[in-house]
């Protein structure tokens, strides 16, 4: 029963996220982010904001330091939005996974072109 109530503040909070991070957040650092996933614990501590950041290693950086500088505010508006006793600690990490897929899409067109 708490791996159901997990994965549906999971997902709420991933909404509301990424709803708050594209209009609510004015900050110049922050370049086009997606929500990608969310993985919160199952005493629902802490959240692992799981983002996709389009541009270069530089502008990663810059996305994870403005959203981390960002962090109280987005926690309490997740309060004002999500009726939850406690929100979570939000922990925001790169996701690689979009730009592995790509680069093993990549790599395996190149061997058909090569076999052709």
């Amino acid at each position: 029963m708490a791996k159901i109530r997990t994965g549906r503040v999971g997902e709420q909070i991933k909404k509301e996220l990424s709803q708050l991070i594209q209009t609510d957040l004015k900050d110049p650092r922050i370049g086009f982010i997606t929500v990608t996933g969310v993985d919160v614990t199952n005493d629902l501590s802490q959240a692992k904001v799981y983002l996709s950041v389009l541009g270069d290693e530089e502008q990663k950086t810059s996305s994870l330091k403005a959203l981390d500088k960002a962090n109280g505010y987005l926690r309490s508006e997740l309060g004002k939005r999500i009726r939850l006793r406690h929100i979570p600690e939000l922990i925001f990490k790169i996701d690689e996974s979009i730009a592995y897929g790509s680069r093993i899409e990549k790599l395996l067109s190149d061997i058909d072109k090569d076999e052709k």
